[in-house]
C-alpha cells in the first residue's frame, strides 16, 4: 500500500470515531419550513378537466393593468427597465387581442397593439408610426420593439385548455420558498402537468408543448412553461396570488418572460380590474391616418 493510500484509509477510519465521540462539532439552528394547512389531491384527468372547464367558460375579458417592460441584451450584458405605465387588455376567443399602454398622468396612448390571431398592427401615436406583420416572429430585428409580438401576451394571459389529440402526464413535487414579510420558509406542494403533442411526421414520438405547475393548496396554476415546435423553451409565465375579480378568480400579477434569444423580454402585468364582458368587433379595430408611417415586418 502506498503512503497516499495509507493516509486515505486512516482518514476514512477516523470519521466514525469522530462522529461517535461527540467532540469537534458545533450545532447551527436552521429555519424549519412550514407546510400549508391544506394540501389537496387531484389526478391528471382532474387537473385537465379544471383547465378545460375554465377555458371553455371564458369567452372574452377586459382587464385594467399596470405594465412594466424590461429588455435584456445578454450578448452586451445589459438590461433596460422601462417605467411602469397603466394599460388595458382586451381578449376575445379564439385569437382576438388588443393591448394599449398609456402615459401615467395625461392618459394619452403610448402604444396600441391589435391582433386577429394571424396578423397584428402596433401603433406608436407619439411618432405616428405603425408596424404591421405576422404574429409569429421569423426574423430578429435590431430594434427590440419590433420583436414583441401578440402571441407573447395571448398564450400567457390565460391558461388554455388541452387540445384534442394532446397527451399528458402529471408528477408530484414540492418547492421551498421564502416568505420575506413573515421571515420564514414555506413548503409548496405542487403538481406538474406536462402536456405533450405528437411530433410532425411521427406516429409515436411526442414532445412537450406546455408544462403547468399547480399549487396543491388551491389547485390553481402558478407557472406555465411554453415550448416551440422544436421543443425549445420559449416563454415562462408566472402567475401571482389569485384574487376574486368581477370576472372571477384571476392572478394579481402575470410575469411573462421570453426565453428566445431573438426576443429577450420580460413583461410584468399587475392586474387591477378584470371583467368578463362581451366585446364588439370595433373594439379590435385600429384606425390609422393617411400620414402614418407604416413599416411591414416579417
Amino acid at each position: 500500500m502506498t503512503v497516499g493510500c495509507r493516509r486515505a484509509a486512516t482518514v476514512v477510519l477516523m470519521i466514525p470515531a469522530l462522529l461517535l465521540s461527540g467532540c469537534l462539532f458545533t450545532t447551527r439552528k436552521l429555519p424549519v419550513p412550514k407546510a400549508p394547512t391544506i394540501v389537496q389531491s387531484a389526478s391528471a384527468e382532474e387537473l385537465v378537466n379544471r383547465l378545460d372547464k375554465n377555458w371553455d367558460a371564458l369567452q372574452s375579458l377586459y382587464a385594467n393593468v399596470e405594465i412594466q417592460l424590461s429588455v435584456t441584451k445578454s450578448s452586451e450584458g445589459t438590461a433596460k427597465d422601462y417605467t411602469s405605465i397603466p394599460g388595458i387588455i382586451l381578449l376575445r376567443k379564439p385569437e382576438m387581442l388588443r393591448v394599449v399602454g398609456f402615459a401615467p398622468v395625461v392618459r394619452t396612448r403610448i402604444f396600441d397593439m391589435v391582433s386577429n390571431g394571424n396578423d397584428f398592427t402596433l401603433y406608436l401615436p407619439t411618432q405616428d408610426k405603425a408596424y404591421k406583420g405576422p404574429n409569429k416572429l421569423t426574423h430578429k430585428s435590431p430594434n427590440a420593439i419590433e420583436n414583441l409580438r401578440p402571441g407573447f401576451f395571448l398564450d400567457a394571459l390565460v391558461v388554455r385548455g388541452v387540445q384534442p389529440g394532446d397527451d399528458h402526464m402529471v408528477t408530484a413535487d414540492q418547492d421551498t420558498v421564502e416568505d420575506v414579510k413573515k421571515k420564514h420558509l414555506l413548503i409548496i406542494p405542487e403538481y406538474i402537468l406536462t402536456i405533450m403533442r405528437r411530433k410532425a411526421n411521427s406516429s409515436s414520438e411526442y414532445q412537450a408543448v406546455r408544462v403547468i405547475t399547480f399549487h396543491r393548496e388551491d389547485l390553481m396554476p402558478y407557472q406555465q412553461d411554453l415550448y416551440d415546435d422544436q421543443g425549445n423553451l420559449e416563454t415562462v409565465v408566472t402567475y401571482g396570488n389569485y384574487l376574486n375579480f368581477e370576472g372571477g378568480k384571476f392572478p394579481s400579477t402575470v410575469t411573462i418572460k421570453s426565453k428566445k434569444p431573438e426576443a429577450e423580454f420580460q413583461v410584468v402585468l399587475t392586474v387591477e380590474k378584470v371583467k368578463q364582458q362581451a366585446l364588439k368587433d370595433d373594439q379590435f379595430q385600429l384606425q390609422l391616418s393617411e400620414d402614418t408611417q407604416i413599416k411591414t415586418l416579417e
